[in-house]
């Protein structure tokens, strides 16, 4: 049984180490100092940050979500529970709120991607370097219901 609820201090852990297994795990296209200087950037932030958590039946975060004014900033589900349905659940809950949310990927992320779309997202744009400038491609998302399939 997934449970979704706020963050709390104390979940500031268990986030960064749910976000460094899932990037391990999902973004093997970046480079050795930029996965550095993102990790330290993240862990100046992510704990504090407002979250929404995916937690199991002992209240143990499985993913996050980070959404700001609309826009999904972050989704990363420890890899252990990729496929379950956890990410999918807190994409749902995130579009409860925010109907018309967009979000971002990493074009090199295919995975990522494909998941966006088989959840009703569509492509409305490219940048060619992320937000900080780093040369890893963003594809711009907006959840369309008419293209959702789950």
């Amino acid at each position: 049984m997934i449970e979704i609820r706020r963050s709390v201090p104390e979940d500031g852990s268990r986030v960064v180490e749910i976000w460094r297994r899932a990037v391990d795990a999902t973004h093997d296209f970046l480079s050795a100092q930029d996965r550095k200087a993102i990790d330290e950037m993240v862990c100046g932030f992510l704990p504090q940050a407002p979250l929404w958590l995916a937690v199991d039946e002992h209240d143990y975060p499985l993913a996050f979500m980070l959404i700001d004014n609309g826009h999904m900033q972050a989704l990363f589900v420890d890899p252990a529970r990729r496929g379950t349905g956890v990410g999918a659940a807190l994409v749902r809950h995130g579009l409860g709120l925010h109907p018309r949310m967009t979000t971002d990927v990493n074009e090199q992320n295919g995975q990522a991607v494909g998941f966006y779309e088989r959840m009703g997202f569509r492509r409305t744009g490219r940048s060619p370097v992320d937000d900080q400038g780093r040369p890893y491609p963003l594809i711009h998302l907006a959840y369309s219901p008419a293209s959702s399939s789950g």
